[in-house]
């Protein structure tokens, strides 16, 4: 299969013929991995058992932890529910009832934390100084929330990091070629003190396309609406990471939209109900 081009900070990897994305800046400091639609968990729910083969959804996230070298048990997850709450992951990672939540810290070793998404922003952090991790999920309602800033913060206050030690892996998501909203989405931006500048910035007029990144077919000829932009969560996430103090230059972005490429990427915008999920998981290895 002909796999789309990241960004120049990340590349493809295989494990047993499935391919994952992992940002090379963010690898000596802790090992993670960005799945694709070709996982057992990255299938369509309807196909999902014809296209991979895997009878359970226990086996499913076990292509996850083989994928870091962990035990099942040490992988630590929420549910997701489009807020900024923050959990702490330990080794109660065993348990079955997993807390509410969008942004797992985790400092134990030979742990690793995942989210899942299906057109939202997948984050990977890591401080290299401690190589403490957290995983973040954020859609344009965690956006609002300031996902990106309530963890770095939670790192902060959680294990001391400074923003100045904090990498950041961004993986694909829906872009801006395809992610029309609404004035309700622009108007809760609005609402949670975003400046115009920066709301003029992230919304956009047209969609914002690339040889790569091509609109959904439907934006690709519908005319455009007044009432209407197309959201860059990408340029968000970064600018709330760099007003809270992470250098730009350790913030890197795989520009892979996930509504432009349907056979590698899970989207439910492009797909409905019926659409996969891909993980960010990130394993914690600290520092001496």
């Amino acid at each position: 299969m002909s796999l789309p081009l990241p960004g120049d900070s990340f590349e493809w990897r295989d494990q047993q013929r499935r391919p994952f994305l992992v940002c090379r800046p963010l690898e000596p400091f802790a090992p993670h991995l960005f799945t694709t639609a070709l996982w057992a968990l990255g299938a369509r729910a309807r196909d999902a058992t014809a296209e991979t083969g895997e009878s359970s959804l226990e086996e499913a996230w076990r292509q996850v932890t083989d994928a870091l070298s962990i035990d099942q048990h040490r992988l630590v997850r929420a549910t997701q529910v489009h807020g900024a709450a923050v959990i702490v992951g330990t080794r109660a990672a065993v348990d079955r009832v997993r807390p509410e939540a969008d942004i797992i810290l985790l400092g134990e070793p030979d742990a690793a934390a995942a989210v899942q998404a299906a057109d939202c922003v997948p984050m990977l952090m890591v401080d290299r100084a401690t190589g403490v991790v957290a995983a973040a999920h954020a859609g344009w309602r965690g956006m609002a929330a300031r996902v990106p800033q309530v963890a770095l913060r939670a790192l902060e206050t959680t294990f001391g990091s400074r923003p100045a030690n904090v990498i950041v892996a961004l993986g694909p998501s829906i872009g801006a070629c395809c992610y029309e909203v609404g004035p309700d989405v622009r108007d809760a931006f609005a609402s949670t003190h975003f400046s115009n500048t920066l709301l003029d910035r992230v919304f956009l007029e047209q969609p914002h396309a690339s040889n790569l990144n091509k609109p959904m077919p439907p934006l690709a000829t519908a005319a455009r609406r007044p009432d209407r932009w197309f959201f860059d969560g990408w340029l968000m996430a970064s600018d709330q990471l760099v007003e809270a103090g992470v250098p730009k230059a350790q913030i890197y972005g795989a520009g892979l939209c996930t509504a432009s490429h349907p056979r590698v990427l899970c989207s439910y915008r492009r797909d409905g109900v019926p659409a996969g999920r891909v993980v960010g998981a990130i394993r914690c290895q600290p520092r001496p």
